[in-house]
């Protein structure tokens, strides 16, 4: 397809796991694009001005026509497994409608992302319910694109998640059978990759495609790879007896996931899923990448991710109540508060800039001398690097036992820990201006490591919610007195 010509592109399933992460590929790669969405206001924000956004629900045929006009490609990633019905039932109308209605509209292609799975298995209802999804599509004459693919590794990936929760909350697990069997996992971003490079993949019919990382590994072997990284040491006791329905409501207990969608994705980890037509290497400029540099980067993502959130923006959108011991996000844990102070932000944002070093940390610094000692006597650096200049900052800087990630004055601070600590440590200040001054919001953030880090961040959680709220606090009643003594000097 010129790119000069591009033709109009659907996407459905952009507020999911892939397709968001699609949405923002095509974005950037310029692609003419239009979501299908069943809660258009909730997806729009998220989208460039120049996407279009159209309200459609794949259960509702009458909706469809409206949001394929003009289109020539369709992504279908729909899929019903979290749903509390039968989701197999639910897959097969959604697809039978679309098929239906894209024919009808005169769509040329559609691109599909369905799972691994070999047709001669019994295979899980959730595989099953793949491979019929993409038999709807393509019986619908239109040249389909059908990508089949393993785990995928990247932060928020069901399968990784759960992976990634019980390696950090046991210490010991007990494994049954289907942490025995193969998978050949695959990089988001190389899943990205390749479904972007079929929009402009010369093909006269219909094709399947089995994607995958460059190794074969079981689901123990990935857990193992994440908690080397992780720098945790596990141990795994096979047994046999453990059922689906066992594990899942297992899986409830000790994960974030729900033990309905638990029991699906576990039904569909006793099939092995491996690449058998390796076709895709030739036919694609991907590369794809192995087992532990897809971890390695998807932990690097995220950490990258997560020190430019905006937590003003995500707590607020996440419209979670707050809670002792913080919130929640994935393995992650946030406690935030926040100060309206009645000068600019240039000012409120004074006392923040220079925190640390000769100035101190504005509340309980025998505290936080005491904790520097500790952090010397176990290794650390303390509090003795100090900080390059008492009012200027940049990334980079060292700041007593913290580094700044970010800086925007005025506006934003974050500092990553490097204090010893049983897990990863950020803490970010964020300065906004409101129509009566401006509002301070003071951010911890912690990544425990196993059950250490969630004993460290509970135990002394009463003592960090007393000094971080007399830090905020000191800190909106100097920028109240600075700007005091600024206003009687003038």
């Amino acid at each position: 397809m010129d790119a000069d010509h591009r033709t109009l592109v659907l996407l459905t399933g952009a507020s999911g796991y892939i397709g968001g992460r699609l949405l923002k590929a095509l974005e950037k790669a310029g692609w003419p694009l239009r979501c299908l969405a069943r809660r258009a206001d909730f997806l729009r924000p998220r989208t460039a001005p120049s996407t279009d956004v159209v309200q459609a629900d794949c259960l509702d045929p009458n909706s469809l026509g409206p949001a394929m006009a003009g289109v020539h490609t369709a992504y279908y990633l729909v899929h019903s497994m979290g749903s509390r019905g039968q989701f197999e039932e639910e897959d097969r109308q959604a697809a039978q409608n679309f098929a239906n209605a894209a024919r009808a509209s005169g769509i040329q292609r559609i691109i599909y992302l369905g799972g691994l799975g070999s047709q001669d298995q019994a295979l899980s209802a959730h595989l099953r319910s793949r491979h019929q999804v993409a038999e709807i599509l393509r019986s619908s004459g239109i040249r389909i694109i059908e990508f089949r693919a393993s785990i995928v590794i990247g932060s928020g990936s069901l399968s990784f998640e759960m992976i990634r929760a019980l390696v950090q909350r046991l210490p010991v697990m007990i494994c049954p059978r289907w942490v025995a069997v193969k998978a050949q996992p695959i990089a988001v971003e190389d899943v990205i990759a390749y479904l972007v490079e079929a929009l402009e993949l010369p093909m006269e019919q219909a094709a399947v495609f089995e994607i995958g990382g460059t190794d074969q590994v079981s689901y123990g072997e990935i857990m193992q790879e994440y908690a080397r990284q992780c720098g945790l040491h596990r141990w795994m006791i096979p047994v046999p007896i453990l059922t689906p329905r066992l594990s899942s409501l297992w899986l409830g207990l000790v994960t974030p996931i729900y033990a309905r969608i638990g029991r699906k994705l576990v039904d569909s980890m006793r099939n092995p899923t491996l690449v058998r037509d390796a076709s895709a290497l030739t036919v694609f400029s991907i590369k794809p990448k192995g087992l532990r540099e897809a971890i390695g980067r998807a932990l690097r993502q995220e950490n990258q991710e997560f020190a430019l959130t905006r937590w003003s923006d995500a707590l607020s959108s996440g419209g979670k109540p707050a809670s002792w011991g913080g919130l929640r996000f994935g393995t992650r844990l946030v406690d935030s508060r926040t100060t309206q102070v009645s000068v600019p932000p240039s000012t409120a944002f004074a006392p923040i800039q220079r925190i640390g070093g000769s100035n101190g940390w504005y509340f309980a610094n025998f505290l936080w001398r005491w904790r520097g000692f500790f952090d010397l006597l176990v290794g650390g650096v303390g509090l003795r690097r100090g900080r390059r200049d008492p009012h200027t900052l940049v990334p980079g800087d060292v700041l007593d036992f913290w580094r700044v990630l970010t800086f925007e004055p005025d506006r934003r601070l974050g500092l990553v820990a490097e204090m010893k600590v049983p897990g990863r440590a950020w803490l970010q200040f964020e300065v906004e201006p409101t129509g009566r001054g401006s509002v301070i919001r003071q951010t911890a953030i912690f990544d425990p490591a196993g059950l250490a880090g969630l004993l460290y961040w509970y135990t002394l959680y009463p003592l960090h919610r007393w000094i971080f709220s007399g830090m905020l606090r000191t800190i909106a009643a100097r920028a109240e007195c600075e700007a005091g003594i600024a206003s009687s000097g003038a």
